[in-house]
């Protein structure tokens, strides 16, 4: 669904507009900051209800925000490129004067002494932060948003399929227009995966691209893995509004010396850009309805002028896949006994499910991986070099039910197996741009454009493509039945 309207008719409601439509209304004066933050205020009243995806509403320091924002137009300041677009922020990303809580009941009263580097990034553009949004209990309850302090975030489209996650709840807050933009992050899946079923756009950007804080609690850094993996990344309805979140999102800060100095936007390609084409990464089976759409996406690729390939394979999915869980359950370990009790009642079952079929690495092991990560890394380099962009999918399913992942080994495996594309593209720390396709049985479809490191300009170039033909989703109304 596009938001442009007939001319004849009456103007749309503020929050239906597209989050540079906002930005412009507020620039130009045609609609106020206070104005467009009540208009997404309303919108949550009426959606949050059904689907449970805001846990802490920030609408006094809100309006705060906006009515500042509205003094600065008045007073002939030139506004940023997010003027007053409200967002919502992953409840583990810090936003000042609030509870970072981790949807864990032991972490209510943490309160954030500042914003982390991408809020206090959307916030210098005009972005507005409007809430919190759930998410799995200390991002390790499972994929589906379902925490102990918040409860449980539901699909807008179908609430006996998971909005995926564990970004999920800033997915459903953008797919219902209660918020423009969503702040999540992705360390194998987590902006994609709910941009996937909830039929948003999501960019996971390589790692170094843009600025954050993963540490927890106190000064303290976490390991490698978690240093390596973990990125921050925004949601949206289109990718036009995901464009400008780049924008905005893209530099550094001296509060993380892994960001890097790349410019935005790299030099043009020579000729049609490559795209190669793997529906079914690994062979290990792809649903008919994903297969379809990445058959539909790259149509839209071929149209648009891009030199589409269908390939084997992408390089080494089997031993990415065995390194990423190797590194990141050793890493994990040690913590694991206290962190399984912050988790509430079966919180543990999804990492434990994993922590059963491999003990940790030893040192050597370790070290060994550790190698073999960089040497998996230069092996994407070489096929980006020969293909600058990768289509396949993001989860070779339709959206699964509500905690498949957790429920038993053969549930936890149909998940890794869905998600084992961005498992390694994660692994590996290139972007990746998550587009809609359509819906297939009332529930969305959609793909990924995978890119050389650095080069997200590239795969959103191509997203745009895609949804230039292949249209827009949201926003939508939530559904309290089964629409299948």
């Amino acid at each position: 669904m596009n938001t442009s309207e007939n001319p004849t008719s009456a103007p749309p409601s503020p929050w239906r507009l597209t989050a540079t439509e906002q930005a412009a209304a507020v620039r130009d004066g045609r609609i106020s900051a206070v104005e467009l933050v009540d208009s997404h205020l309303e919108r949550i009243a009426a959606a949050d209800p059904r689907v449970n995806a805001v846990t802490q509403l920030l609408g006094q320091q809100a309006r705060a925000a906006a009515a500042e924002v509205d003094r600065s137009r008045a007073a002939g300041v030139e506004l940023g490129p997010l003027a007053g677009v409200p967002f919502t922020v992953k409840e583990t990303t810090a936003i000042e004067g609030v509870p970072t809580t981790y949807g864990s009941p032991r972490f209510r009263d943490l309160v954030a002494p500042a914003d982390a580097p991408p809020v206090a990034r959307l916030r210098a553009a005009g972005a507005i932060p409007i809430g919190h949004s759930n998410m799995p209990t200390l991002i390790l309850a499972g994929m589906h948003p379902r925490s102990e302090l918040f409860g449980e975030t539901l699909s807008p489209w179908d609430p006996e399929v998971t909005p995926g996650g564990t970004s999920g709840g800033d997915g459903v807050a953008v797919a219902t227009g209660m918020a423009a933009l969503g702040l999540g992050n992705d360390s194998g899946g987590s902006i994609r995966i709910p941009a996937q079923f909830c039929g948003v756009a999501g960019l996971k950007p390589t790692t170094g691209r843009f600025p954050a804080d993963h540490r927890m609690v106190g000064p303290d850094d976490p390991g490698p893995a978690s240093q390596n993996l973990v990125v921050d990344g925004p949601l949206a309805c289109s990718v036009r509004d995901l464009r400008a979140a780049y924008e905005v999102l893209a530099g550094t800060d001296p509060r993380d010396p892994r960001a890097v100095p790349v410019p935005a936007y790299g030099p043009p390609l020579p000729g049609p850009v490559k795209v190669a084409v793997v529906a079914d990464p690994g062979g290990q089976g792809v649903h008919p309805a994903i297969r379809a759409a990445v058959e539909h996406a790259a149509g839209a690729l071929r149209d648009a002028g891009y030199d589409v390939r269908e390939v084997e394979d992408v390089p080494r999915l089997d031993e990415a896949l065995e390194a990423y869980g190797r590194i990141t359950l050793t890493e994990f370990s040690a913590a694991w006994p206290v962190v399984r009790t912050l988790l509430g009642d079966g919180g543990d079952r999804y990492i434990q499910l994993a922590m059963d079929r491999a003990a940790p690495a030893s040192v050597p092991e370790f070290m060994k991986l550790m190698g073999t990560w960089m040497n998996i890394r230069r092996s994407w380099a070489e096929f980006l070099d020969t293909y600058p962009l990768l289509l396949g999918p993001v989860f070779t399913e339709p959206p699964v039910e509500p905690g498949l992942e957790s429920r038993d080994a053969e549930g936890r495996d149909r998940v890794a197996r869905g998600m084992r594309l961005c498992t390694a593209t994660s692994f590996v720390g290139v972007p990746g741009v998550a587009v809609p396709t359509g819906l297939v049985d009332g529930v969305p479809a959609g793909v990924q454009v995978v890119g050389r490191a650095f080069r997200e300009d590239l795969c959103l170039d191509a997203a745009q493509a895609i949804e230039d033909r292949l249209g827009v989703l949201t926003p939508v109304d939530p559904r309290r039945v089964r629409s299948r």
